[in-house]
């Protein structure tokens, strides 16, 4: 599928029909496992390819584009062939007196044509792991990669209907007038991933249709460390999760809620680690990525300019070359965007508090986090802090991690998103989990249809009740 339909939408609504239409080519697990394989093989095939284009989309190096993109997609593939049988099987379900005898079942079944629209930040990753699940699920594929990763988004379009099968895989290329016009088809599911501005016009455009959507969008997700932390392995893995793609991952650490008494001993240990990370240069380390665009480098440095902080670490910037320095802004101004708006790049402000539990509710009052991150030496502290935010995901003592557990459902709560993926999660919400309810003919006892005499009413109340 070109980056124009054909004679209008009416080229895209053909071919989005014929994928319907080939679903049950998925029927059997062996047919999903066997284009599930391919995709794989090809990924390790071109991975040089892969880390060469997100390379000059992003600044990744070679190993932080296999450990967050190609192996992340292959971890993932790979996990959903192991299990895809054991998915896949009706799942039976005990059946109350009224409905005896018989048999009830839960029976997944593809939804049809899946949309996933991809955002530029993990352009491979979040294009490709949603279209693991809806295979896994047994549906076709429409995939949107974004524009603003061009490279990388070539190299999706080239090869991804080819190895998938283009009987089940299509690739739409183009800016955001291309997905406008792709969201006036009807899907049979909408995945999105991004901002909430736009989230708002994919969930709009699905009523329409009354498709049904995942949402994963971002938020402020905040990382709050207590004074009885291990402060120097928190700074440490503040870091690692902060600074890994520039800072551009929806569930970074946006931002550090710290007790005043360990707050410049941890300020000190961060800006350590910073420099053991990336050198005293981060520009020179091979380690360290750079930002999407210009606009972007334009953005994050307006925000360091106006943050009023008391204490800034880094802040060097080049336009030129992308490059965003790791920032931290020890206590910025309460009222500035740094702490009203999602970061997404390498600028980490430190809120220090002098009443945790305090700031705690008013987190609690603001839009729901992607994820949380709780620093604490107690688990009872831990799960204190846990209870007070609520939050689309959280980790205790680290950051990040989560997404590499498949088996841990990933996505958002109000603001920060709408339905969670991976692992088994991401094939039940790529499927319709069907109920089937088996009976026999006989027996078929009279007193169970009207009219109800007494002794109807009060059997079938019993058996209901």
């Amino acid at each position: 599928m070109s980056d124009e339909p054909n004679e209008g939408t009416g080229g895209w609504t053909e071919r989005i029909e014929a994928l319907r239409g080939s679903t049950s080519l998925l029927h059997e697990a062996s047919a999903r496992s066997e284009r599930l394989k391919r995709l794989e093989d090809h990924l390790r095939e071109h991975e040089v390819e892969y880390a060469t284009a997100l390379t000059a989309d992003l600044g990744k190096s070679a190993t932080e584009a296999w450990l967050t993109e190609i192996g992340f997609v292959i971890g993932q593939s790979r996990y959903a062939r192991r299990h895809l049988r054991e998915w896949m099987r009706p799942r039976r379900v005990s059946l109350p007196a009224v409905a005896r005898p018989g048999r009830g079942r839960v029976v997944p079944t593809p939804l049809g044509v899946v949309c996933v629209i991809a955002p530029w930040n993990y352009p491979l990753h979040l294009a490709l792991a949603p279209v693991v699940a809806a295979v896994a699920a047994g549906n076709s594929v429409v995939v949107k990669p974004s524009e603003l990763a061009p490279r990388t988004a070539e190299l999706i379009a080239a090869n991804l209907p080819s190895v998938l099968g283009t009987d089940i895989c299509e690739v739409v290329t183009g800016g955001a007038e291309v997905t406008a016009a792709l969201l006036t088809e009807r899907f049979d599911h909408l995945f999105y991933t991004g901002g909430g501005r736009v989230g708002r016009i994919v969930m709009e455009a699905a009523s329409r249709h009354l498709t049904p959507v995942t949402l994963e969008l971002g938020g402020r997700s905040p990382a709050v460390v207590c004074a009885d932390a291990d402060l120097s392995v928190t700074a440490r893995r503040l870091v690692w999760g902060k600074f890994v793609n520039a800072g551009q991952t929806c569930v970074a650490p946006d931002h550090v809620v710290v007790e005043r008494a360990i707050a410049d001993r941890l300020t000190s240990l961060i800006a350590a680690e910073i420099e053991a990370a990336f050198g005293s240069d981060a520009s020179m380390s091979a380690d360290y990525g750079r930002i999407v665009n210009t606009h972007h480098v334009d953005r994050l440095e307006g925000l360091i300019r106006e943050s009023g902080a008391t204490t800034v670490i880094g802040g060097q910037i080049d336009r030129d070359s992308r490059f965003v320095a790791p920032t931290v802004l020890v206590e910025p101004d309460p009222s500035s965007s740094v702490l009203a708006d999602e970061i997404f790049g390498p600028i980490l402000p430190i809120v220090v508090v002098d009443d945790l539990d305090s700031e705690l509710r008013r987190m609690a009052e603001g839009p729901t986090p992607l994820a949380l991150y709780v620093f604490t030496g107690s688990d009872q502290r831990a799960r204190q802090v846990l209870e007070k935010v609520p939050s689309g995901g959280a980790v205790i003592n680290h950051t990040l991690l989560h997404l590499a557990v498949h088996e841990l459902p990933f996505g958002g709560m109000g603001e920060s998103g709408h339905g969670s993926y991976h692992g088994r999660s991401g094939f039940d919400r790529l499927s319709h989990l069907r109920s089937v309810l088996q009976r026999p003919t006989r027996p078929d006892p009279r007193i169970a249809y009207p009219p109800y005499g007494r002794v109807a009413q009060r059997l079938l109340r019993r058996l209901t009740g």
